[in-house]
């Protein structure tokens, strides 16, 4: 009866045993299920997503599926993180890239290039040497950082030129009546779509939703980290602050503005004057002196200007 009993009890130690691996080995299948249709839903969400370059587009569904969920939420990558969201969201391509992916983009390029230049040397199609294919990884590394920065030149150009029309649309717009949250829903409305405009969607959004008017001011110059729009936003939390008058300060902005991009076309010029003179002296002077003493060169040379 005891040998029965010890064996029944080892019988029953056993079964738990087996069903405890059994759940385990549940739970975990279920979990690996969950986490690949997460992975599955990020990589088809990223690869809905458009992009204007064209490396993007390429190596996306690598640096999303493979390197950006080693990246996430690792604590060495905060610094980078934080520095590369205020770049993206300047360059206005927070809809493209978050940091984890961009910082996964330019690890995928340190091996990329390489790849791509060892592929095409073997194939005979480029003709440098192996130790330059191999340093074209810290192109890789830098690359994205320089499309980015280009990015939000040109989108800090756009919104400069764009700056003096939408200011003078708010500056009517409050002197008709309305204010300042309703003048920038007009601004919204009635502009043409700009960069600006899009920030001043954003900062309408952030208003309506529950931020006050100051932080989302805020908001909108930390967004286009430039300091004509630093400016222009403390003016205006000044006036807030102090009750001013929103209309003759952005009146006064507007002409500030214009004037401010008078002097910098004035700079522009007075820089191209300079630029083009170096071509000038090296192509175009050269190709003048040669036509108006070629002929007489040619005639001395043939022997004609011995007569006289």
């Amino acid at each position: 009866m005891i040998s029965l009993f010890g064996e029944s009890q080892v019988v029953v130690y056993v079964a738990y045993a087996l069903i405890g691996w059994g759940v385990f080995i549940l739970a975990r299948m279920l979990l690996q299920e969950e986490q690949s249709r997460a992975a599955q839903d990020n990589l088809s969400d990223a690869s809905d997503r458009k992009t204007s370059n064209p490396l993007v587009k390429l190596t996306r569904p690598f640096f999303t599926q493979y390197v950006a969920p080693m990246i996430r939420g690792k604590p060495f990558w905060d610094n980078q993180r934080k520095k590369y969201k205020r770049k993206i969201i300047a360059a206005g391509l927070k809809d493209e890239l978050t940091p984890d992916e961009f910082i996964s983009f330019k690890l995928v390029l340190i091996l990329f290039f390489p790849i791509i230049g060892g592929i095409l040397k073997a194939g005979d199609f480029l003709d440098v040497s192996r130790l330059l294919i191999l340093g074209s990884g810290i192109g890789g590394w830098f690359y994205p950082d320089m499309w980015v920065n280009g990015r939000m030149k040109a989108r800090q150009k756009q919104i400069l030129k764009a700056m003096p029309f939408i200011v003078d649309l708010l500056a009517l717009s409050t002197e008709a009546g309305l204010d300042f949250v309703g003048a920038i829903g007009k601004v919204v409305e009635k502009a043409n779509p700009s960069p600006l405009v899009q920030e001043f969607g954003q900062l309408l959004k952030e208003i309506r939703v529950g931020s006050s008017r100051q932080d989302a001011l805020r908001e909108l110059a930390l967004r286009i980290s430039m300091t004509e729009i630093n400016s222009f936003v403390a003016i205006l939390i000044s006036a807030d602050q102090m009750g001013a008058s929103i209309g003759k300060i952005l009146r006064q902005q507007s002409e500030q503005i214009r004037s401010e991009r008078m002097v910098r076309a004035e700079k522009a010029g007075a820089m191209a004057a300079q630029q083009i003179l170096l071509p000038l002296v090296i192509f175009i002077l050269p190709a003048v002196m040669l036509m108006i003493f070629g002929p007489f060169i040619l005639s001395y040379l043939s022997g004609g200007g011995g007569g006289v």
